[in-house]
């Protein structure tokens, strides 16, 4: 009987090939998606729905959760209309207000409930560190910090193991991975703020969109823009 483990899959191109790649190494998947208020709200939860298919996951190993909270915090141009979203400067020094505070934290923390209700022994995250918008709480130390506070906040039994296997990758080795494995990029949807088509702006279409480009291929989701200088 296969291992299970437990996948925070946004439905963004990261956690797709983070899927593809758990299940590659033998793990019996169950997946977890939050609603946080976010822009793209309804797209990315279509995008989970949409992995969770071509990867067959049955309906009690599928979980979408509500953080409603975060938006009531606010904080981000993710949660808060009022906060423009940048667009298009990826060597942007500081933390981007793209950033939603602590977030991974409260996905963090909800898979390792769900785990242990399940009995899973691992927790697989697309966390992405060297060639993302430099989120804090995607650093491979913060990432290490919480698999030691699960261990000891958990039942003595429970074992979980984290895994961030994109952690050290650049977008172009993601897109490599995802297609060598044969992830179901299509279905995957990155943009902040576009639901019909990706805007083409926002600095997580760049990133993809640029990951794409150095990989050699071409991006299957629409745009609405695609910019001509995706190195910066």
């Amino acid at each position: 009987m296969a291992e299970l483990a437990v996948i925070s899959l946004s439905g963004g191109m990261d956690s797709c090939v983070t899927a593809a790649i758990a299940q590659a190494e033998g793990f019996d998947l169950a997946l977890l998606h939050a609603d946080y208020g976010q822009r793209t709200q309804d797209r990315e939860r279509r995008a989970f729905r949409d992995i969770a298919d071509f990867y067959g996951v049955p309906a009690h190993r599928r979980l979408i959760i509500g953080f409603d909270t975060l938006k009531a915090i606010g904080g981000s141009a993710l949660t808060d209309a009022s906060i423009a979203l940048p667009e298009g400067e990826l060597d942007r020094p500081g933390v981007p207000v793209s950033y939603v505070p602590f977030r991974n934290a409260h996905l963090l923390a909800t898979c390792v409930s769900w785990a242990e209700v399940l009995g899973a022994s691992a927790i697989f995250v697309g966390f992405v560190e060297e060639d993302s918008s430099g989120y804090p709480d995607c650093r491979e130390a913060f990432l290490r910090s919480f698999e030691q506070t699960a261990n000891l906040g958990t039942r003595p039994e429970t074992r979980l193991a984290f895994h961030a296997p994109l952690l050290h990758l650049r977008k172009a080795d993601i897109v490599r991975k995802g297609r060598d494995l044969g992830a179901p990029l299509h279905l995957s949807w990155s943009c902040y703020q576009g639901e019909t088509e990706a805007c083409g702006h926002c600095d997580s279409c760049h990133l993809r969109l640029r990951g794409f480009k150095e990989a050699g291929f071409p991006d299957p989701i629409p745009y609405a823009f695609i910019p001509e200088n995706l190195n910066h």
